[in-house]
């Protein structure tokens, strides 16, 4: 509904009966279950969720909904090369060493908060 593309994918509907008597609809696509249409459904243009499907052979009636293949671009002129410039790679802390210090440094403090408290608490003879 974002961008207005339009798509369309087949599924086969199997209609079974389950051990209580309920009917059950279990949709395939590609031999695969999947969700019905319409639930979780993103849209392949834009990556929207809002997306509203047709019945069966809808676009053939309306053909005029049928998107247009994208003309070619024209190739662009010739840039001159740069060679000389050079990144540096971004460097990440490894997932242990984040791990390390995210449960390490809450458990670090809340054992030398526990020694200073113990360390300054007055004994008071009964």
């Amino acid at each position: 509904m974002r961008c207005l593309h339009v798509w369309e994918e087949e599924y086969v509907v199997r209609h079974l009966t389950d051990d209580y008597g309920n009917q059950v609809k279990i949709w395939l696509r590609g031999s695969v279950t999947v969700q019905p249409p319409g639930s979780d459904t993103c849209c392949p243009g834009c990556g929207a969720y809002h997306v509203t499907s047709f019945p069966t052979g809808y676009l053939s009636r309306h053909p005029e909904l049928v998107p247009m293949p994208a003309p070619e671009p024209e190739p662009a002129a010739e840039l001159p090369v740069v060679r000389d410039v050079v990144r540096a790679p971004m460097v990440r802390a490894t997932l242990p060493g984040r791990l390390l210090l995210a449960v390490g440094l809450p458990v670090a403090l809340f054992v030398g908060y526990e020694l200073f408290e113990n360390m300054t608490r007055v004994v008071h003879p009964h």
